[in-house]
Formats: C-alpha cells, structure tokens, sequence
C-alpha cells in the first residue's frame, strides 16, 4: 500500500502531469486534444506519469483518451454528415442526442453476428450505443400464444418475447452476445391513425422493457422515412403508403411484427405490412394462418457504447464492421 502511496505522490509532484490534468479539467466543457503552442521538441521522462508517450502532444492525446473513451456511434458520427433531407443519418426531433437513418437506402449497413451485412442501424443513441435491426424476417410466429387472441403486453413476456431471449439468443455467436447490452425498449399503448408523432413516442416510452432483443416500434418505422411531410405520421403514413414505402429502408415485401400494442385492446399489436401500412391484429396469428396475416420477425438488439467501429463506410458492399 505504500509503494502506491508513494507512486500517486510522485505524479502528483510532477509538474508537467499537473498541468495537462489542470488543463483537461478546466477545458471538460467544450474538450479538446488540439496543442496550441508547439511541442513536438518538448519532452519528458514518462517513468512517473505511467503513460507511454514521452511527447507532450502524446500525453495530452492519451489522457484524453483515458477520460473520455470514444463510444460506438462516436466513429459514425465524427464521419458522416448530418443531413436533412435524402438518404442518410438525422438528428432525430423527438429524443434528444439521438440520430436516426432515414431514407430509401442509406449507408447503414452493418455485420453483426459474422452476418455480412445482415443487419441496419436503426439509431445512434445518446450514451453512445448503437440499435441495430434485421434487415430480413428471420422466421414467421406469432407475438403471443398464450390465449385464444394472444396478449400484447411485450413485458408478461409475451411468447416471441421468450423465443427472442431465449432460443435465438443462444443461437448467435459469443462475441455477438458479448457485444449486446440490455435497453429500455419502448412498449406503450399506440393510437391508430393518430397525426401526432411526438405525441406517440412520447406513448411509446411511458412504458417500458428492460432486456437484450426486441422489436422496432411504429415510431422507429415513421421516423426511418425521410418524405417528412407526406409521410411523417401515421395517418399520413398509411394515406400514402404506395409513395411512403419507397421512403423508408425499413420497408420490406413482406409483413413484419412491431413491438407496439393497439391502445384499449389486450390483444391487438402493430405490424408493418407488405405494402407499407401499419396495421394491427390479434397477436397469436400469424403468416401460418389461412388469411396469410403476419408473423415475420425481425430482432432488434442494442450495441454496447463500449464495442468500436473498425472498418467499413455503412454501404452495403462495404458494411460497418465491430470490433
């Protein structure tokens, strides 16, 4: 316990250390690693710091980095333009720190569980953490079989809650599961055909599941479309679903499962259907059935802040990569 008394006193003794903290302290508001006099012939004996550089631009770089680890999204965010209108990553308007990719066909892909490009970011989170969704139906369910028309409360769990959790999450690689973190999914009550989209998030966060996999709620699907104004709620989404569903990467041929219950009703839950309208239906049928209803399941999973980008430009030729 001495030696490490000694050791601390000893950094806190060394000048040049005090000054590059003092600096990185007082400067937390708007932080940065830029020098501002010239230092590339300064050097120091970094025996005492414990850092490995010995250049003082070196040092300020790796504390820096020590105090504030880069995040997941932060290596998307510091290379890809923010935009407004077209393809591409938005700032989204209805949850702050939040950035959502809109559009027909934006570079969001990603390889997650040795898929090469099997999956799309939907949003880079404010702490850093990146969502990522399907971008194919993995197998056709219902959402729940635990009564005649189902129950769609997502955290009772619901049957297609457990096979997620369960089966087809031992189903994916080691290094997958080690990259996933639990989440706060949004599972409120939403009101079909509403016009008021910041309305409905705000309905679809009262509520929420703690876990690892789930879903893409109704919101998630209207914000991914980038034609704002003639698409940008639900009612306008389902007026205009033959011009709305070239919008949206979300939009597949074929009918998929959202996360989001049908308000007043305990066993009705969204689907997003094959020719782009969010519709709802008992939650224990599914594509199987005779009417060929829905049923598809695309998962939904939450990347750790902790897990870095290493390669790739998001394009599905040349998708992110995790490392």
């Amino acid at each position: 316990m001495s030696n490490k008394k000694e050791k601390i006193k000893k950094i806190i003794n060394n000048k040049l250390f005090i000054i590059i903290l003092t600096t990185l302290i007082v400067s937390t508001v708007s932080v940065s690693a830029t020098t501002y006099f010239a230092s590339k012939d300064v050097t120091y004996d970094n025996g005492v710091s414990g850092l490995d550089s010995t250049n003082v631009q070196g040092a300020i770089d790796e504390l820096y980095n020590k105090c504030f680890p880069p995040k997941a999204g932060d290596s998307i965010l510091n290379n890809v333009d923010i935009v407004t209108s077209g393809d591409g990553l938005y700032e989204d308007e209805y949850e702050d720190g939040k950035y959502t990719y809109k559009g027909k066909n934006p570079n969001n892909y990603i390889t997650f569980n040795n898929e090469q490009a099997g999956w799309r970011i939907v949003s880079i989170n404010s702490d850093g953490t990146i969502k990522v969704m399907k971008n194919i139906n993995i197998t056709v369910r219902a959402w729940d079989t635990s009564s005649t028309y189902g129950n769609n409360n997502w955290a009772r769990p619901a049957t297609l809650n457990t096979y997620l959790n369960g089966t087809y999450y031992n189903s994916l690689t080691s290094t997958a599961q080690n990259q996933i973190v639990s989440y706060n999914f949004g599972i409120g009550e939403v009101t079909d055909e509403n016009n008021d989209l910041g309305g409905q998030v705000s309905n679809e966060n009262e509520t929420t599941w703690y876990g690892k996999i789930a879903l893409a709620t109704t919101s998630e699907y209207i914000r991914s479309n980038s034609n704002k104004n003639r698409c940008g709620t639900f009612n306008l989404n389902n007026d205009n679903y033959s011009t709305c569903k070239n919008t949206t990467w979300m939009y597949i041929d074929d009918d998929w499962w959202t996360l989001s219950p049908v308000i007043n009703s305990s066993s009705s839950v969204f689907y997003a259907s094959s020719n782009g309208v969010l519709s709802s239906y008992s939650a224990s049928l599914t594509g199987l059935d005779t009417l060929n209803w829905p049923g598809g399941v695309r998962p939904v999973v939450t990347i750790s802040s902790s897990v870095q980008i290493t390669g790739g430009d998001g394009s599905q030729s040349n998708p992110y990569t995790l490392n």
